[in-house]
């Protein structure tokens, strides 16, 4: 984290000015460069600037104070945005760089956000000045001592718990995090009924519905990676809900009985190939998704289709072929061809197949691998 001094540095008109004016540069460039106030202090801002224009856009436009820590912990705009959550007052247990308080400001009249390191807490109060946001109450102080305070009531509570340990290894069981939000439940009981936890995109869903048996648990990807398993422990579950942003969400109570296994695998009959998103596979809904629209043997499989199923969420793909895999023909066919490689339930990973099949990876030709029950298919797809 960045320390008071570099904090007011930052402030200052100077340092502002610099970074303002070398955005765009290299950074090794600026961090040598003498003619730039505080070099390395610029060079750092410039860097995560940078990256910030996809990940969080506005920040980047508000020229936004960008600790590199609090950065890379930091919930993603596009995330941020869809949290579904809505009402008069809401708590954020851990603000860290603020990204999910600013948007839950849009959506709340107040929003009270706590922030225990004070120099994290100043620069999280100084980019909510840049962004114009005027309803967010950044408090320093760690949760497990704001809770305590009597007369506290909230419509939502919102943490994004620290998952590493004092060691700096990452922790996924839900009570080893920080705060420990299993402990504080009679603290955020008293002060709201409703309570959304963020947890890691490794966070296993039937672990969310085992601590909070009524909730509603969604996996979020973006860009075809799980970015983020949210609890929305309100009462109105079980629920299950796989979205992917900007491709479309799929529900389901998790009790939802799962389809047949389709009777055989006929590889003349098929036409299309579906790739799950991979938030249906973290909510093991793919195969109830794609019924009706696509035949699939596994969660973790392809789908496949006579007609192109246009709702499928995930990537579609027409098929020219379907075969036994055949390591050796494909090696005399595809030798020193450049390939992309797509695999769902295959037991050779992707360095291994390239090496075995001969290939580099390119986009001349685009090839899946797959199990079906105990035989392995390649799948040649067009474009």
């Amino acid at each position: 984290m960045i320390t008071q001094a570099e904090y007011e540095l930052l402030c200052s008109d100077a340092v502002r000015r610099a970074v303002a004016v070398n955005r765009g540069r290299d950074p090794l460039e600026v961090a040598l460069d003498r003619s730039v106030p505080h070099a390395r202090i610029v060079a750092t801002q410039v860097k995560y600037l940078a990256r910030a224009t996809v990940k969080l856009p506005a920040y980047a436009a508000a020229q936004c104070i960008l600790p590199p820590r609090a950065f890379e912990q930091a919930s993603s705009e596009a995330c941020a945005a869809h949290k579904m959550l809505e009402g008069d007052t809401v708590l954020d247990l851990t603000c860290g760089l603020g990204v999910d308080a600013w948007y839950l400001s849009r959506r709340f009249r107040r929003v009270v956000t706590l922030e225990r390191d004070p120099v994290v807490a100043a620069v999280a109060r100084e980019n909510f000045a840049r962004l114009g946001a005027g309803n967010i109450e950044v408090v320093t102080a760690p949760a497990e001592e704001y809770l305590r305070r009597p007369g506290l009531e909230f419509d939502w509570i919102y943490a994004d718990p620290d998952r590493r340990s004092a060691e700096g290894r990452k922790q996924l069981r839900l009570e080893a995090s920080s705060p420990d939000l299993c402990a504080l439940m009679p603290l955020l009981q008293r002060a709201s009924e409703r309570l959304c936890i963020k947890c890691s995109p490794l966070f296993d869903v039937d672990e969310a519905l085992r601590l909070f048996p009524a909730s509603r648990v969604e996996a979020v990807s973006l860009g075809d990676e799980c970015k983020e398993v949210v609890i929305y422990a309100d009462g109105a579950g079980p629920l299950l809900t796989a979205t992917a942003l900007g491709r479309g969400s799929y529900s389901a109570p998790p009790d939802t009985p799962a389809p047949p296994l389709p009777a055989r695998f006929d590889a003349g009959h098929y036409r299309w190939l579906v790739q799950p998103d991979v938030a249906l596979q973290k909510t093991r809904l793919a195969r109830r998704h794609l019924w009706g629209q696509a035949d699939s043997w596994s969660e973790n499989g392809y789908g496949f289709a006579r007609e192109e199923p246009r709702e499928a969420i995930g990537r579609i793909f027409a098929v020219s072929k379907i075969e036994p895999y055949d390591p050796r023909r494909l090696r005399r066919e595809l030798s020193g061809a450049g390939v992309e490689l797509l695999k769902r339930d295959f037991p050779i990973d992707t360095p291994t197949l390239m090496r075995r099949l001969g290939v580099r990876a390119g986009n001349e030709q685009r090839i899946a691998f797959t199990r079906i029950g105990n035989e392995y298919w390649t799948i040649r797809l067009h474009g």
